[in-house]
């Protein structure tokens, strides 16, 4: 049903706003970002499957239910697109617009690279930085605009923006790389598919611990005191993701593909528990 990446998307709304100290974040807010995202995932398996062959190893049984029930689908689409409109027009800052144009043309971008590049079984490492980027963006736009006196760019430049983008990079692509070595009897093409997830997963888990240190030096027992506590467990949660993909990196041959897309969903959604927790709300 494609509600995979609009729950992630929510979920993760939910902390950056959080970590940004929102006040005021109504629920319009939540259902404009699922319906957008639900919209431009739909699209995009119904551009799959018509570029593919209906044997393309590289379509899963997600697809093959998008094929079905395109009708359907297309129909839920114009539905949720009047939904959209209705919703910004009516509830959400009029600054939304202007953070959107962005977004919007990055979506643009990628969608060009969908039906322009031709569909192979090559990862398409561009296409996924171009989603991941754009779907890490998308998602935080929506609480920036509600966090005030902060232009568009400085939450482009943010800490919270590019880790959470490089997360959804990385989860993007560890779907195409498992698939991939699947593919391939080669040891060496298998080899080069594992260090291109691990080592990144492992530098962005790096990474993520250092900007949590940042927020607060003290946190290994010194005496300096919170800096900006809802923060760090936003970077918690993206610590948390990175190792549960890299945990079902190294498994992934115990799971039948539609299992690890299932995982690899479950493992941006389990951090917002935690962050509650972490973060006391």
């Amino acid at each position: 049903m494609s509600l995979d990446a609009p729950l992630v998307a929510v979920a993760w709304l939910f902390m950056f706003a959080r970590a940004w100290r929102v006040d005021f974040h109504p629920w319009q807010a939540y259902a404009a970002l699922g319906l957008t995202v639900w919209i431009i995932y739909v699209v995009d398996r119904l551009i799959d499957v018509r570029m593919r062959s209906p044997d393309d190893p590289m379509l899963g049984s997600r697809h093959h239910f998008h094929q079905k029930h395109w009708k359907k689908f297309l129909l839920g689409v114009v539905v949720a697109a009047a939904t959209v409109l209705w919703l910004t027009l009516t509830y959400l800052p009029v600054e939304v617009i202007g953070y959107s144009i962005p977004i919007m043309l990055l979506v643009g971008v990628f969608f060009a690279l969908v039906v322009m590049v031709p569909a192979t079984r090559d990862i398409p490492y561009l296409r996924n930085i171009v989603a991941g980027m754009t779907f890490g963006m998308g998602t935080a736009l929506v609480a920036h605009v509600y966090v005030p006196m902060e232009p568009f760019w400085i939450m482009m430049q943010s800490r919270e923006v590019i880790s959470f983008g490089v997360l959804c990079v990385l989860n993007i692509s560890a779907i195409h790389l498992w698939e991939h070595s699947r593919l391939s009897n080669d040891p060496e093409i298998r080899a080069a598919d594992e260090i291109s997830l691990t080592l990144p997963l492992i530098l962005l888990g790096a990474a993520s611990l250092w900007f949590a240190y940042q927020d607060n030096p003290g946190m290994f027992g010194g005496s300096v005191a919170d800096t900006d506590p809802l923060t760090r467990p936003f970077f918690y949660g993206v610590l948390i993701s990175a190792a549960l993909l890299q945990v079902i990196n190294r498994t992934r041959e115990r799971y039948s593909m539609d299992a690890l897309r299932c995982l690899a969903d479950a493992a941006m959604i389990v951090p917002l528990p935690l962050f509650i927790v972490f973060s006391g709300t």
